[in-house]
């Protein structure tokens, strides 16, 4: 479709908009068929989340909310929690999501709450934690067939903002296995710091949410990003597939002819079940700049019985998500943007036979052991392995980082650098 022009009609996303206080971005893209629940303030009225649903729900500054949970002997449960500021939000540093997912004694399934924070850039974005209950015959904590009560928190402190968060929320089960599991981590993974993938990027748009993530393999992949904005993509992995990845951000002329903001470009990973694996953040000054995850482990069911969160959480096969986010602060130096992204992932080694689970995970799928880690073709290229050839407008989505409903406004310049240095309350 040589010569069209893109119509400036912004997407509506379902959830309210989140991000970059200088202009108009993209809500994050809550699932379409998310159930709205009410937020309750003790377990007596605690609205019932059914696994494999997605549900929607608030949290105000300060709170707790209580969630309700049914559930059997014998599964495995994981409730991750993602909690989005929205537009225009004011963070602290102490600003916390917690989540805990507790039996009808109020005594916590894991060893302690899960909790993420919104980084030293203070910036608006969408923040994913999980609570979970796990079946183990050396266990005494919440073994039971009964009700349970997923707890979300959000701690803060007198000088934090009074709005409120919204909440996405992403209840699953996983069952048991069929035979006796290894207990202990597998020790023996190649722990080195993998060589990223050089070839010429492909273009690939991210989603604005899970529910919406794009899907990419192994390779080169290349977007835009604006400050403010939150990209996600999903990566296919099998059961012994090994992934690494790296987000480089482009470089920018600052525009009083220096600059610097810190923690600028996020790049966290989350497993199938939602769950953080790993995380890294660097600063910006306008050269390019890139963020690599640490050495993850190969994907095995016995991961789960590591010490450390980045191996355990790398217990499923399915699709693990990569979430890139570029503070909205970077446009106070260098302007609306968008910048240029790059991706490199890696997925090594051929997907093996998984375990022989007792039953099927809920949704069905979700840790399918089957799944492969090359994920689809580039939607389009410049040439060399990754090029895919060349429809104009996909490559025109692409370039200017329509994913998840960023307009691209041919000759009006939705992007444009117009009033660049607005003030931004801390």
């Amino acid at each position: 479709m040589p010569g069209q022009v893109l119509s400036a009609v912004p997407s509506a996303p379902y959830g309210s908009p989140y991000g970059s206080p200088y202009g108009s971005l993209p809500g994050y893209a809550f699932a379409p068929d998310a159930l709205a629940v009410p937020a309750a303030t003790g377990t007596s009225d605690a609205a019932l989340l059914v696994p494999g649903k997605t549900f929607k729900s608030t949290l105000s500054s300060g709170a707790k909310a209580y969630f309700r949970l049914e559930l059997g002997a014998t599964e495995n449960a994981y409730v991750s929690t993602t909690a989005v500021p929205r537009a225009g939000a004011t963070l602290s540093p102490v600003d916390r999501l917690k989540v805990s997912l507790q039996d009808a004694d109020g005594d916590s399934c894991s060893l302690s709450a899960d909790s993420a924070t919104f980084g030293a850039a203070r910036s608006p974005r969408p923040v994913a934690v999980w609570g979970m209950r796990e079946v183990s015959p050396g266990s005494t904590r919440c073994q039971g067939e009964g009700t349970y009560y997923v707890v979300v928190e959000r701690a803060a402190t007198a000088d934090s903002a009074s709005d409120v968060w919204d909440l996405e929320l992403a209840p699953v089960t996983e069952p048991g296995l069929t035979s006796a599991e290894d207990t202990e981590a597998p020790d023996d993974w190649d722990s080195a710091s993998p060589q990223p993938p050089t070839r010429q990027a492909g273009r690939r748009a991210g989603g604005a949410g899970f529910a919406s993530a794009a899907e990419i393999g192994h390779g080169a992949w290349s977007s835009a990003i604006a400050p403010g904005q939150t990209l996600f993509y999903k990566v296919p992995l099998g059961w012994g597939q090994q992934l690494s990845a790296t987000a480089e951000l482009a470089s920018a002329t600052p525009l009083d002819g220096s600059g610097f903001s810190v923690s600028a470009l996020t790049l966290d990973l989350y497993n199938p079940a939602r769950g953080p694996v790993a995380d890294e953040a660097v600063s910006y000054s306008g050269k390019q700049q890139a963020a690599a995850l640490d050495p993850l482990p190969p994907v095995d069911h016995a991961n789960r019985h590591a010490t450390a969160d980045t191996v355990s959480a790398m217990r499923f096969a399915g699709s693990y998500y990569l979430v890139v986010h570029l503070a909205a602060r970077v446009a106070d130096d260098f302007g609306d943007g968008p910048f240029g992204l790059t991706l490199r992932v890696g997925v090594e080694g051929a997907a093996a036979e998984g375990p022989a689970y007792a039953g099927d995970p809920v949704p069905e799928g979700l840790f399918d052991a089957d799944a492969a880690g090359t994920g689809p073709g580039p939607v389009s290229g410049g040439g060399g392995e990754d090029g895919a050839g060349g429809d104009p407008v996909m490559t025109a989505l692409a370039v200017g980082g329509i994913g998840g409903g960023t307009v691209l406004l041919v000759g009006l310049g939705v992007w444009s650098v117009v009033a660049r240095r607005r003030g931004v309350s801390a």
